[in-house]
């Protein structure tokens, strides 16, 4: 039965990342089969996680996703693994302002409905016996959450080691590694936070070193031994998320385009869909023969210019549009839907001119939160009414939006646009609601 850990941080910024990468490869390096999975609405971590696996990773959402079907993608990436490896989000307690579905969304909400043991990663540098009240202090806080040890992260020096295991030696809490800091590991940055995996110079180098660091200065054997089955889901995990959009569905897919679900896409295929992707950045239009287009979330503005040159591209969506295919556009799949996209340093593209829409990132404004939404209309994503709980994560500002809203916001605001069977938000849609 494969068992497994969370690994989980005070605070943000506090290496967990890194050293969950440098987990997995050490792991897989051993000859493990190492699943993964990562807590949050995050597009980009899971990437790095399968490059270091080797397997995929799925997201698991404590705010948007009931229980069972927490359970049940957990046992999806359980599936062929010796060890699943779960990276939390933010720290430990951090969660949502207000309720989703069963609970905030926490890192420790999602350990509990796993039952797995959290091994908490601490940034020693500027503390040192400190360290042993934080982690004993964490210890402490958890209902329903064990913390079975910590992993000093950013260790100065031998002395330095020496003092921080003092501490905890004292507060009685477990260390099972202590990582030195290394300035050729590190993983490139950007406004929506890591570089995605498919742009990163030399992913397999940094991966190759974070698994040997972590395999030097981390007690892999104690991991292994603290680990644990994760609990089991039910029978199943009830219907799809969101229903599928058609029965051959053009999924747009390059790094312009990439931040899309894969449990929505494995429902859409379990539900009969046949998914047929294509790259707007290589000027692919949707396949002919597709009777709806996706275009997720990711970065159109770092290639708009690409995009807006894309002849082939945009011929076959406005094809697709005339032949009454289903359009649906997240985020920045949503403002490449409409009329033009003005870019961080205050040039104009023109975009696919689909929805009366224009957007800009020359005055960048973050927009952040769990959004819950019920639509105003019926459209392939579903009925008049129906509720679907996403996320919101852009810079972009809005210049100009008009027409009919795709969505309600639980506030009473409207959110996106819908055109005919062209539609869209800057919502990424996780689960129903």
């Amino acid at each position: 039965m494969t068992k497994g850990f969370v690994v989980a941080a005070p605070a943000s910024g506090s290496g967990k990342t890194l050293v969950t990468l440098g987990l997995l490869r050490a792991f897989r390096d051993r000859g493990l089969a190492v699943g993964s999975a990562k807590i949050g609405p995050d597009y980009i971590d899971p990437r790095f996680h399968a490059a270091a696996a080797g397997r995929p990773c799925v997201n698991l959402d404590g705010w948007a996703m009931r229980r069972d079907r927490i359970l049940a993608l957990a046992a999806g990436a359980c599936e062929g693994a010796e060890l699943l490896v779960v990276e939390g989000v933010m720290g430990l307690f951090d969660r949502a302002a207000e309720p989703g579905v069963e609970g905030r969304g926490g890192t420790a909400e999602v350990a509990a409905t796993l039952g797995l043991p959290v091994v908490l990663v601490v940034d020693a540098a500027g503390s040192a016996q400190s360290v042993g009240a934080l982690a004993n202090g964490f210890r402490r806080r958890g209902t329903g959450v064990e913390v079975a040890g910590v992993i000093l992260n950013r260790i100065a020096s031998a002395r330095h080691e020496a003092l921080v295991r003092e501490g905890c030696a004292e507060a009685e809490i477990a260390v099972l590694g202590a990582v030195p800091r290394r300035a050729d590991i590190a993983t490139p940055s950007r406004h929506l936070g890591l570089v995605q995996a498919e742009e990163a110079d030399d992913l397999e180098g940094l991966l190759a070193r974070a698994g040997a660091l972590i395999a030097r200065h981390v007690d892999l054997d104690a991991l292994q031994a603290l680990a644990r089955p994760p609990e089991r889901a039910g029978s199943h995990a009830g219907p799809s998320p969101v229903p599928p959009l058609g029965v051959r569905i053009a999924l747009a897919d390059d790094v312009a385009f990439r931040f899309a679900y894969p449990h929505l896409l494995d429902a859409w295929r379990a539900g009969g869909a046949e998914i047929v992707p294509f790259s707007p950045l290589a000027d692919q239009a949707p396949d002919p023969l597709a009777d709806a287009v996706y275009l997720p979330g990711g970065y159109p503005e770092l290639h708009a210019g690409r995009l807006a040159a894309s002849e082939a591209f945009r011929d076959g969506m406005r094809d697709a549009a005339d032949r009454g295919a289903a359009i649906y556009g997240e985020c920045g799949g949503y403002m490449t839907l409409g009329d033009g996209l003005v870019d961080a340093d205050g040039r104009r593209h023109a975009m696919l001119g689909l929805l009366p829409l224009e957007t800009s990132f020359a005055a960048r404004r973050l927009h952040l939160g769990y959004r819950l939404a019920r639509l105003e209309a019926s459209s392939p994503l579903g009925a008049a009414g129906a509720v679907y709980r996403a996320h919101e994560f852009h810079y972009a500002s809005v210049v100009t939006e008009r027409g009919d809203p795709l969505f309600r916001l639980k506030d009473g605001a409207a959110c996106g646009l819908r055109r005919g069977d062209v539609f869209g938000s800057f919502l990424h849609v996780i689960d129903g609601g």
